[in-house]
């Protein structure tokens, strides 16, 4: 669980949120709902490929 938070952190989410956890929790269940739908394959895809690049260019810094 501490990881999965390290995550929102990494993606700035509690900045931009101003750590409103309601904002954060209707996002995640957004997602969520997202995946259970006809999109849900296609959405993981592109967010897939956009987490290894994030990862892949922390790594290059």
């Amino acid at each position: 669980m501490i990881e999965l938070g390290g995550l929102v952190v990494k993606a700035s989410i509690v900045e931009l949120t101003n750590d409103d956890r309601a904002i954060i929790y209707g996002a995640l269940l957004w997602i969520a709902a997202k995946l259970q739908s006809d999109e849900g394959e296609q959405a993981k895809r592109l967010w897939t490929a956009k987490g290894r690049q994030a990862f892949d260019a922390e790594r290059r810094e």
